[in-house]
């Protein structure tokens, strides 16, 4: 198994404040992120697992969510996690002219 009860908990502890708040959104983020890099490596290995394919595009639009209400609640709070994962900021603002 990949994901054991106490790498979850680590993941929790070190970006949703304590272990036990599964709900924070830093978290999810988190734990999304780690999940997207074993499914990644696990279909370079893989390349026809149609079916890890569909489920890992679910799980990065999931992420993106999470992120754009981040973005839109409170900035800072995403700017922080974005750096803390090394993630790409790929949230627009809505003024900018890019977002057409």
């Amino acid at each position: 198994m990949y994901l054991s009860k106490e790498k979850k908990a680590e993941i929790f502890k070190q970006h949703g404040e304590v272990e036990t708040n599964t709900g924070s959104a830093e978290g999810q983020v988190a734990l999304f992120t780690y999940r997207i890099a074993h499914l990644t490596e696990h279909l370079k290995k893989n390349r026809k697992d149609f079916s890890t394919q569909l489920s890992l595009q679910k799980l990065v639009g999931k992420r993106r969510g999470i992120l754009a209400y981040l973005f839109k609640k409170d900035i800072g709070r995403y700017r922080a996690i974005i750096k803390a994962l090394g993630l790409r900021d790929i949230i627009k603002p809505l003024g900018s002219k890019d977002n057409k």
